[in-house]
């Protein structure tokens, strides 16, 4: 078993950190391939809770290589607040966190570009966090500004390429706005250059380090970051993200064909949830959706921003697992549903009088879309404690039995509170 990749099936926020966690020991390398620090993971080890949005869970592992690949967007001043905030909760991490030397990076004039092009855009905007993700990805594929993390470790080169970059930058933030913020092109290779030297000993050719230790037959796990409807090929586009959030990231932000990958989990929420704009058929606007919020604790681990909550969606589920070749599916915060009398579970579409049992091609149809419920009985009680399928309320296991039937995907693992003893393996029947 050469690759695992662990992917979220829906709009993020699925708890991927947490079976990534599970997972890691059994494991070689631990790799992020895409997103940057809009993508946070909350880990709870023994009452211990940590929060990463740019590091890999793997990092919390010592004996595992952590990856940060080249699909990624680095922003070197939250990296080195990662790290130290790691350091100092006790982990360790030197030789064990690698940093592509492709990984693109960061600038404080992409986060001033992207805040004010979701401010122009109004009640259209896409609800980025503001990390900057976007505008970085803009550049990279831009080719003239893009700068790699492999650049600011060569003084002379970064100099010059921010000379060149910034006014350019500042034309473009100042065509934006009036009041857009601009920047001196000499303080930032300053600190940049500064943070490259902090960086140094953990940036490398990591794509030569994946296949060299594919050769020696070791194990390597990814995690991707966001959610497979947030992918910006395969997503419901424009409310996307600005990488492939889906397995399709893997190749290309890492260097590790994808024929190397032999198992792939996708993580299920057991209900849904969005943050930002775009089209959401389940979405709860109703005491329901306030009570799975709350029941949940459905905010944003990177912006602390409330997102949206609405029933599970199997139509959804039914493309992402097919569009990754997903051989299990984890269940994550079944617990949270013990709030519900009733659980209703889309199983299909109502758009302009015809019913689609398919998820539809674009935005624009997904947002005429009505979901079809079937309507199934809640089951009131604590469920947190319990570590055996068979001792799950009944209604519960059914609801369980019911997804995977309606995604045509095994569920073999189900999560029923956040630390990782709160977790049911499910055999094969």
């Amino acid at each position: 078993m050469p690759a695992t990749c662990v992917v979220g099936l829906q709009w993020g926020d699925e708890a991927k950190g947490k079976i990534v966690d599970l997972l890691t020991k059994q494991n070689d390398y631990v790799i992020r391939y895409n997103g940057g620090a809009n993508a946070g993971h909350t880990i709870v080890r023994g009452g211990q809770t940590f929060k990463l949005s740019l590091l890999p869970t793997g990092v919390l592992e010592p004996r595992v290589t952590s990856v940060i690949g080249n699909g990624v967007v680095v922003y070197p001043p939250r990296f080195l607040e990662e790290v130290g905030n790691l350091r100092q909760a006790g982990v360790s991490v030197g030789a064990n966190l690698l940093v592509s030397h492709h990984a693109h990076v960061i600038f404080p004039y992409h986060l001033e570009e992207e805040r004010l092009q979701e401010g122009a855009a109004a009640e259209s905007a896409i609800g980025t966090t503001g990390r900057g993700i976007g505008p970085c990805y803009q550049d990279k594929v831009g080719r003239l500004r893009g700068v790699r993390v492999g650049e600011l470790l060569q003084p002379a080169l970064l100099r010059e390429r921010l000379h060149r970059i910034v006014p350019y930058k500042n034309r473009l933030l100042r065509s934006l706005s009036d009041d857009a913020r601009t920047f001196d092109a000499e303080a930032l290779f300053q600190e940049y250059a500064a943070y490259g030297e902090q960086m140094r000993a953990h940036v490398c050719d990591t794509s030569e380090i994946l296949l060299n230790g594919l050769a020696q037959g070791k194990n390597l796990l990814f995690e991707a970051a966001q959610g497979s409807l947030l992918d910006v090929d395969h997503g419901t586009y424009p409310y996307v993200t600005s990488s492939n959030s889906s397995v399709a990231g893997v190749w290309s932000g890492s260097g590790v064909p994808a024929r190397y990958l032999s198992r792939v989990i996708g993580i299920v929420k057991a209900y849904t949830t969005r943050v930002g704009g775009g089209p959401f058929p389940t979405e709860l606007h109703d005491e329901m959706g306030e009570r799975i919020r709350q029941a949940g604790r459905e905010f944003g681990t990177v912006t602390g921003r409330p997102r949206r909550c609405g029933w599970l969606d199997t139509v959804a589920l039914r493309y992402t697992a097919a569009l990754n070749g997903v051989d299990e599916i984890a269940l994550m915060l079944l617990d949270v549903l013990s709030v519900a009398d009733q659980i209703s579970l889309a199983v299909a579409y109502e758009c302009e009088g015809q019913r689609l049992e398919r998820f539809p091609a674009d935005a624009a149809q997904l947002a005429r879309c009505r979901p079809i419920y079937e309507t199934l009985p809640g089951w009131r009680c604590d469920i947190t404690q319990v570590r055996r399928f068979a001792d799950l309320p009944r209604a519960a296991r059914d609801y369980v039995e019911q997804v995977a039937r309606r995604v045509g995907v095994p569920i073999r693992l189900v999560s029923v509170g956040p630390d990782r003893e709160q977790t049911i393996l499910v055999s094969p029947s």
